[in-house]
């Protein structure tokens, strides 16, 4: 089982969207907060991105930014640029038209947006964006379920940066370029086609991320430690391939060589929780996943999250969700 597509698989919620925007400068939008996540992709011209607080973030042609958290910003051909309100509507998409700019916009960026930790993962850029050129951008957004935030999306940083630079991500580089081609010419099945197009950049994302911090970071923590480990990411690989097994700390060491006590520090260090606690944690998430989006009997839900009987599982679910599972399904549907 592929950990990183499960747990996108479990979290993402509705359909994601995207739209192409062309802009001259002066321009400037402004983003509220939400329960998504959103990416920006310059295809042409420069622009600067402006998160709630910190340093605003310069981009050229090519450069990727994902914002995993779903906090306020604010995307400009200057950092001193007016900014007009973008309202995506409750299921993610665009509004036909952009709104006007405000008539009197503040010019201080921590007046325009609510105020929240920042931390930016970005590799360094070596050319500052050149200024007045037409911009030509994509953005998009996924829905995503906060209620059962996986760690290893919770532990990205606000900002993930991702300059254009030769040689370097290549499958995301094609991606961009599909999902472009796409959106500026829509023709019959494109709303698969962009649908596909993307998942599959969100994944090249996580993926680019993940392997520059583990290739940039002397000692990677956290789950891009996790995943390299080839004990823990055994563990892992079973845990999700199979969640219904009575799976034991010994069962799972094993699989990567380990004792039971040493595979159980390293696990614990590295995932956050021990390995049994993450077991039943994923089980009640896939559960939880199975209610909200279809009507799979009970019995079987239960089954798949490894237990014996309906009333086992109940009884786990309401402790880990608060309410009954019955509930929980009248409440999501």
């Amino acid at each position: 089982m592929d950990v990183l597509s499960d747990v996108i698989a479990t979290m993402r919620t509705g359909r994601p969207h995207s739209s192409r925007r062309d802009r001259s400068a002066p321009w400037g939008m402004r983003f509220e907060a939400s329960d998504g996540a959103g990416f920006h992709v310059v295809l042409q011209g420069s622009a600067w991105l402006l998160p709630a607080e910190g340093e605003p973030v310069a981009l050229g042609p090519g450069d990727v930014v994902f914002l995993a958290h779903g906090r306020g910003h604010a995307l400009a051909a200057d950092p001193d640029a007016p900014l007009e309100e973008v309202r995506l509507r409750p299921d993610g998409t665009w509004p036909e038209a952009p709104p006007r700019p405000s008539a009197s916009p503040p010019r201080n960026l921590s007046d325009r947006l609510p105020s929240s930790p920042v931390h930016v993962y970005r590799l360094p850029s070596p050319r500052p964006p050149s200024a007045g050129a037409p911009t030509v951008l994509l953005c998009g957004a996924y829905q995503l379920d906060r209620a059962r935030a996986h760690p290893l999306l919770s532990e990205l940083p606000e900002v993930v940066h991702l300059p254009a630079r030769d040689g370097t991500h290549r499958s995301l580089r094609a991606a961009v370029e599909l999902l472009g081609s796409e959106l500026e010419e829509p023709r019959p099945g494109s709303d698969a086609v962009v649908t596909s197009l993307l998942d599959t950049l969100l994944m090249y994302i996580l993926r680019a991320w993940w392997q520059g911090e583990r290739h940039d970071t002397a000692h990677p923590t956290g789950w891009s430690a996790a995943l390299a480990d080839p004990a823990v990411s055994a563990a892992l690989r079973a845990v999700h391939g199979d969640p219904s097994r009575p799976w034991t700390v010994e069962e799972l060491g094993a699989l990567g060589g380990l004792s039971r006590a040493a595979f159980a520090r390293r696990f614990t260090t590295l995932v956050g929780r021990p390995p049994l606690a993450y077991l039943t944690w994923w089980r009640m998430t896939t559960a939880g996943r199975l209610l909200r989006t279809d009507g799979t009997p009970l019995r079987l839900i239960a089954r798949r999250a490894g237990y014996a009987s309906e009333f086992a599982f109940a009884k786990a679910f309401k402790r880990e969700y608060g309410v009954a599972p019955g509930q929980y399904r009248g409440r999501t549907s």
